[in-house]
């Protein structure tokens, strides 16, 4: 069994990947135009298509939710009304309606009757509390938020005056809908693409969270290529999404996928590895959508019967790892892996439409892959120009700007600025910096390699290093942290890891350290290794300390302590022999 990525793509790969698609040729060419071209001034968005498809399919199956069905036509009844709801509250073209919710029927309706307003949705991730959530308000700005009972702890810290003015929870929304119209909302039909859609956050090197921008038209980049051309569901299929419907993955490429075949959507409210086929088989799915920790997590699960006995055919996704590939679609038995590779807030994605195994796929937009320094940018030669690397060589993605292909960017201007590289090549060109290591195959096919920068990814999620350091500045008997992400054999992305400084004399309790961080942060940003060290440098040469305190890891920390975490009730405890087995095991921390 091969574990090793591709070197190059050549001639033979894609002509065998081009065979498997004839099959697909007569749904796939109504996408193709849009793949081409995308005028932002076209009347094509998100809730023309969702209207267009319950019109034409009344009762065709659109989302599945622990086996019950709702149809197109119920569900575009229903969503009309929470449109006619968020109108009546002066929701208009161009305002924010912040949605807090974990996923549901209800939660795919409101972003879809915010849509038909031409309205943005904010999709605030639920597992945020206090400074970071009231930050997040602040971006978005709203004129209303909807919020899950479920996530009520959240809305609860939410500082009063980061509300807006209008604020429902689901009870109160159902309640106002009763007797509204069921009619589209006459905007709907006059929206142009160009119209902002969604609000995505991701963090950023700032420690708080960044809204990515992001169009109706660039999103119909995901329903078109993504959706239409590589991951290519018929009518009758259905889609089984366990992320949540903040994350890119669940609310423009699944979604994307499902509407560009006029297919049905299964929603789960959150993902369990040990009823996740359970769930599959429950909702008749014949597709789902992970990323790599998800499909890591399901591979560690003892083999059941289930194993493979449900209809799924094709996945897409990204980070499932080359050295388990094989494995993974040989026990599941699944027959195609639509493994992609974007961001939130880049203008291009790669997308394994030709099947070309253990590699991130294809983009037929103009990209470079170019040398890069530690800290993330690019590098310039003497003349201040940038260099591409050899082909098959690590280096830095970078992303052509043109009229074709703009940036959506984020809700700060500077922020997005910062990512935008001008003249790197000549005189009045520009790229956008991806900040990932790839590298380039050939046939415009890319092996994503590693994330630079301050930011690392775990359990799918955007972990800023300063959030994490922030944390420790609570601390009392901390002098100073520095965070850092550090891969785990086995896993996906990288685990938090900081290097502690204590004040003079001071000590602290490792059970007391980690309830302080679970008060503080997200599960997934904790920490899992904090090693002591004597003393950090100083600013003027933290970004080399940094560098080389991430090289180190946890395998080279001489006589430094060393703690790991174990989890909510053990808190942290010494390193021990087989604790990162027990990482990539899901066994720890608990």
């Amino acid at each position: 069994m091969s574990t090793q990525v591709p070197n190059k793509v050549g001639i033979k790969d894609v002509v065998r990947g081009a065979v498997k698609m004839v099959p697909d040729l007569p749904n796939m060419v109504r996408h193709v135009p849009g793949m081409i071209v995308r005028p932002p001034a076209a009347k094509r968005t998100i809730g023309q298509i969702f209207a267009k498809l319950a019109a034409d399919h009344p009762d065709r199956p659109f989302i599945r939710s622990h086996g019950e069905t709702l149809t197109y036509g119920e569900v575009n009844r229903q969503v009309n009304r929470y449109a006619a709801v968020l109108a009546g509250r002066g929701v208009g073209t161009g305002d924010v309606v912040g949605i807090l919710a974990k996923n549901s029927p209800t939660d795919l309706m409101i972003i879809l009757a915010t849509l038909k307003l031409g309205a943005v949705a904010g999709m605030l991730n639920y597992n945020q509390r206090g400074e970071v959530i009231d930050h997040s308000m602040k971006l978005l700005g709203g004129k209303a938020l909807i919020y899950d009972p479920e996530c009520i702890e959240a809305y609860e810290s939410i500082s009063p005056d980061r509300l807006p003015e209008h604020v429902l929870d689901y009870p109160a929304l159902d309640t106002a809908a009763e007797g509204k119209s069921e009619e589209n909302p006459a905007v709907t039909k006059t929206l142009p693409a160009s119209t902002l859609a969604f609000y995505i956050f991701t963090s950023g090197t700032t420690g708080l969270p960044k809204a990515s921008v992001m169009s109706h038209n660039r999103w119909l980049a995901n329903h078109d290529g993504i959706g239409g051309l590589a991951v290519r569901l018929r009518s009758s299929d259905t889609m089984y999404v366990a992320l949540p419907l903040y994350h890119n993955n669940a609310l423009s490429v699944s979604l994307g996928a499902v509407l560009a075949a006029g297919a049905c959507i299964a929603i789960s409210k959150q993902f369990s590895a040990s009823r996740f086929w359970d769930e599959i088989i429950e909702n008749r799915a014949t597709a789902f959508c992970y990323i790599g920790e998800l499909c890591r997590y399901l591979l560690a699960q003892p083999p059941k019967p289930t194993d493979r006995q449900h209809s799924v055919r094709v996945i897409v996704g990204n980070g499932l790892r080359p050295e388990i590939w094989d494995e993974f679609t040989e026990r599941f038995g699944i027959e195609r892996v639509v493994e992609f590779y974007g961001a939130s807030e880049l203008n291009l994605a790669f997308v394994n439409a030709f099947d070309v195994k253990r590699t991130a796929g294809f983009c037929p937009l103009p990209f470079r892959v170019v040398e890069y320094n530690d800290d993330g940018t690019a590098k310039r030669d003497a003349n201040g120009r940038l260099r591409k690397v050899q082909k098959g060589e690590p280096g830095l993605l970078i992303a052509e700007i043109s009229a074709r292909v703009p940036v959506d960017g984020y809700t700060d201007t500077t922020d997005t600025e910062k990512k935008i590289i001008r003249d790197g090549f000549k005189k009045g060109d520009s790229y956008f910096n991806s900040g990932d290591l790839v590298r380039e195959l050939g046939f415009s096919h890319i092996a994503f390699v590693d994330r630079l920068g301050d930011t690392f990814r775990w359990k799918g999620e955007n972990v800023a290093t300063t959030e994490v350091e922030g944390a420790f500045d609570g601390v009392a008997e901390v002098e100073q942290a520095v965070a850092y992400g550090v891969e785990v054999p086995g896993c996906d992305g990288r685990a938090g890891m900081a290097a502690v400084q204590l004040r003079a004399g001071e000590t602290v309790e490792p059970k007391a350290l980690a309830d302080r961080l679970y008060g503080l942060l997200p599960a997934y940003a904790m920490p899992l290794f904090v090693r002591f060290v004597p003393e950090i440098e100083t600013t003027s040469t933290f970004k080399n300390r940094k560098v080389e305190l991430r090289n180190e890891a946890y395998s080279d920390v001489g006589d430094d302590t060393l703690w790991v975490l174990a989890g909510r009730t053990d808190g942290y405890v010494p390193f021990y022999d087989g604790y990162l087995a027990d990482v990539a095991a899901a066994k720890a921390p608990r």
